[in-house]
């Protein structure tokens, strides 16, 4: 909202203050502050010149004129110009040399075909005051020669914008922005909304509201025998470009005018145009209507129109349709105010990508009692400045709304703050931002809950504070604040007015044992486990699109294809919920490749989102004015997908790099596989692996994980067919885990392993085996046959040849044995090797190499 300083001060009595200091005032307000642009201060020497001759050059390209200017001094000036909207006799603004235009455009005495020219006539666009640069700029007859134009036309002015968030609508006005100012120097406020309005009279169009829930107040005035030729004035057409609008033309001026300065967007129909009466509803399926903007647009049945007998003429608050807008030869206007729900307009302006002024005003809540007085000043300066006569009749269609009430302790906003507030302070700050405080225990507020009347209370938030009779206050706010809704508002509304700088900074003290769970110091200890292993974390966003389940190559029947979808979701090719962790890996993978990183392993953890049976398909909205109840805690509960966290990993390239030591080694599925068993050493839970068919893994390279009987995920190569579809480097491995489950496996807080003094035992063996003996099943034989003085086992080589036969495989493991108490004989080892080989030849079928 751009607000220039002198449109306030019409409104408000302020002091000599400057710009900055009126900025810091609505910054201690709580107004953002964007930016402030001064306007016409490096202006100088621009004074008032009538035009006394005028002599036509030849022999240019363009016309060229020579004039004698009259500016106040001894002699006329001559002045060279090449614009021919003006004739002797006209008063113009002349910079005289050694004048500055806007910018630092310095202006001096100089010879231009073939004529000294000393000084320059300037047009509307040279003095900054709007766009027009078709011509010089003819000032009215009769205003003084020599007169100093800065101060004529009010150049000299500084424009505040501001930023304004979605719960201060009313601040998108000069209105509103004049009362916070008022209030911030403590000064009188004159309402610009303060005026007599005639009594209505009979109805001035047919008109109704078809759906109460769309608008509650609809009023239409005309005017007759308007000029389509009037201009806007001038003061006008600056204010409108000072304020970030376009000038148009004198009737949609007017109505833009008023929007700025009263807040109320306004729409002026051609009433030539109109069929029958306007009914304010709902689209009908198939309606369409083309806009002012020529685009033809297909209307959704929950979109806000204004229609007529021929159908939509409008969308409501957000932009007029074609057929019925004002044109260069409209005589007779209707002008049309209106207060459209707020929900309403916010949506249909998003469904339809269609922002525009009045639809930011709407959409953030509009004063409900501005539509007679802002039709009213409409078609008051359609006729002082565009020749029109007001018709005295008037339409006003209402459906009865009944004002908020709010019951609080007068001391809440203290409570809130942690500043004692009396309750002087307290009523006299609510009732400067224009709310009717009344004291004492309303019966009918203090209920609680929100009764079929509309009325907001505090009853809940009184009753725990064990607050009664006049302690209690009970607050109507003004009808242009519709923000103010529950106790916590009113309680904003004193702070911020007091000072958000009186607050105090304090730091909460910390409760005694808190501290860490179990589960955040496994996620924690994982995360360094990977990043030790040679990972790196990333942070994928959680949303994923249907393509993903196809790339992903999983079946139809899959649960994962069951997702969450997002009502609004950011991109409409990712508006699902993740099922799964790797779709966001695989993505960041495939950026990194593309940008010359090919050897890459990657790690994320977090939540993924699975959909429950039965679950209802939205959650309830609960309100603000008292806390849930357990019932309806477990409702919210009960619509919330699960959210198990996992952990997953993706490699591609060399995990061993190579270098002048030597080559590296390429990632296979062995490295994520490995990856897994890291994650669950830190949850002190033992992995058994086993082959298995798992989309999107190879089917011949994907490891199932287990910890104890139930599965817990899956590593190993990815499909070549998933590597295709995403453009991945051959052969990625990945891993998907989780972590939700091991968590529930942990034996408990991890306690530090009793660490042996006695000297360790080692022995190895080698087994042969069939080739498609699975190795997690060897090593497990080997374990569970060597007993309790095993201490560890792995395998150290893997050989494949004559030597041991065809279909056959050797596996060479190394076993260290130890005792907690003492030192093992050869014999105690000796017997612990061979059980572990009974075992394996028992499991497996196998034998020693070389027996």
């Amino acid at each position: 909202m751009k607000v220039p300083l002198s449109w306030l001060r019409e409104y408000v009595d302020l002091p000599a203050a400057t710009a900055h200091e009126v900025a810091d005032r609505l910054t201690m307000a709580g107004l953002k502050l964007e930016s402030i642009t001064s306007y016409g201060h490096d202006v100088k020497n621009v004074v008032v010149g009538e035009v006394l001759e005028i002599e036509e050059l030849t022999g240019f390209k363009k016309p060229i004129r020579h004039c004698k200017v009259e500016v106040g001094e001894a002699t006329p000036r001559e002045i060279v110009c090449g614009a021919t909207n003006f004739v002797p006799g006209d008063r113009v603004p002349v910079v005289l040399p050694g004048g500055v235009l806007p910018g630092g455009f310095e202006v001096g005495a100089r010879k231009t075909y073939g004529r000294m020219s000393e000084g320059m006539i300037c047009s509307e666009r040279e003095l900054g005051l709007g766009d027009d640069h078709n011509g010089i700029m003819v000032l009215p007859a009769g205003t003084p020669i020599g007169t100093d134009v800065v101060e004529l036309l009010g150049l000299r002015d500084d424009v505040i914008e501001l930023e304004i968030t979605p719960d201060i609508g009313y601040a998108l006005s000069i209105r509103g922005v004049a009362r916070e100012v008022a209030t911030a120097f403590g000064v009188a406020f004159r309402d610009p909304a303060d005026v007599d309005v005639p009594a209505e009279a009979e109805p001035s169009w047919p008109a109704s509201i078809g759906d109460p829930t769309a608008c509650d107040r609809f009023v239409l005035r005309e005017v007759r025998g308007f000029d389509p030729a009037a201009q806007s004035p001038l003061w006008m057409r600056v204010r409108l470009s000072r304020s970030g609008m376009r000038p148009v033309s004198l009737a949609v001026d007017i109505t833009n005018y008023l929007m700025l300065e009263l807040g109320q967007p306004l729409h002026a129909f051609d009433r030539s145009k109109l069929t029958g009466e306007i009914v304010v509803r709902r689209a009908r399926a198939g309606e369409r209507l083309e806009t002012l903007d020529h685009v033809v647009r297909e209307l959704d049945p929950d979109d806000i129109l204004i229609t007529d007998e021929s159908g939509p003429i409008s969308m409501a608050g957000t932009m007029g349709g074609l057929e019925t807008e004002i044109s260069d030869g409209s005589t007779d206007i209707v002008i049309e105010a209106a207060h459209f729900s707020a929900t309403g307009i916010s949506r249909e302006s998003r469904r339809h990508g269609l922002v525009s002024e009045a639809s930011k005003r709407f959409e953030r809540g509009v004063d409900r009692e501005l539509p007679l007085v802002a039709s009213w000043r409409a078609v008051s300066l359609l006729a002082e400045l565009g020749g029109a006569s007001v018709q005295p009749s008037v339409t006003h269609a209402e459906v009865e709304v009944t004002p908020a009430r709010i019951a609080i302790p007068a001391g809440h906003p203290a409570a809130v703050a942690g500043l004692p507030y009396s309750k002087e302070v307290v009523v006299g700050r609510l009732e400067q931002v224009g709310c009717v405080v009344t004291d004492g225990d309303d019966p009918a507020v203090r209920a609680g809950g929100v009764d079929p009347t509309g009325v907001v209370t505090g009853g809940e938030l009184a009753a725990r504070l064990a607050v009664t009779g006049p302690d209690m206050i009970t607050v109507t706010p003004p009808s242009w604040r519709p923000d103010l809704t529950d106790p916590n508002d009113l309680a904003e509304e004193v702070i911020r007015l007091e000072g958000y700088d009186r607050l105090p900074s304090v730091l909460p003290s910390a409760p005694a044992g808190a501290g860490l769970t179990e589960g955040q110091r496994l996620r924690r200890r994982v995360g360094r486990a990977l990043a030790e292993g040679g990972y790196v974390e990333v942070l994928s966003y959680p949303f994923i699109g249907a393509d993903d389940f196809d790339h992903l190559q999983l079946p139809a029947d899959d649960a994962r294809r069951r997702a969450m979808r997002l009502a609004n979701p950011l991109s409409e090719d990712e508006p699902l919920m993740r099922t799964t962790l790797l779709p966001g890996l695989l993505k960041t993978l495939v950026r990194n490749v593309g940008r010359g990183f090919g050897d890459v392993a990657l790690f994320e953890t977090g939540a993924v989102y699975r959909p429950r049976e039965n679950a209802p398909a939205v959650a309830p909205v609960l309100g603000v004015s008292r806390r849930p109840t357990a019932e309806e805690l477990a409702s919210i509960e009960a619509a919330l997908p699960d959210q198990p966290l996992r952990v997953a990993v993706v490699l591609a390239g060399e995990f061993e790099r190579s270098g002048w030591w030597g080559s590296g080694r390429q990632a296979s599925w062995a490295d994520a596989v490995q990856a897994a068993r890291l994650v669950a050493a830190e949850s002190g839970v033992e992995l058994s692996i086993s082959a298995d068919q798992h989309e999107p893994w190879h089917p011949g390279r994907c490891a199932a994980l287990y910890a104890g009987d139930t599965l817990v995920g899956h590593a190993g190569e990815l499909h070549p067919r998933v590597v295709e579809a995403y453009g991945l480097p051959p052969r990625t491995a990945a891993m998907e885990l989780e972590l939700s489950r091991l968590e529930s496996r942990m034996p408990g807080p991890v306690e530090t392993p009793p660490v042996s003094p006695y000297p360790v035992a080692t022995q190895d063996v080698a087994l042969i085996v069939p080739d498609f003996t699975p190795v997690a099943d060897v090593e497990a034989a080997l374990r569970d046959g060597a007993g309790e003085l095993l201490e560890s086992v792995r395998l150290f080589d893997v050989y494949a040849g004559e030597q041991v036969g065809e279909g056959n495989k050797s596996l060479a493991y190394t076993m260290r044995f130890r005792a907690p108490g003492r030192t093992l004989t050869v014999e105690e080892t000796t017997a612990a090797r061979d059980a572990a080989v009974a075992m394996a030849a028992d499991r497996v079928g196998a034998h020693l190499r070389g027996a």
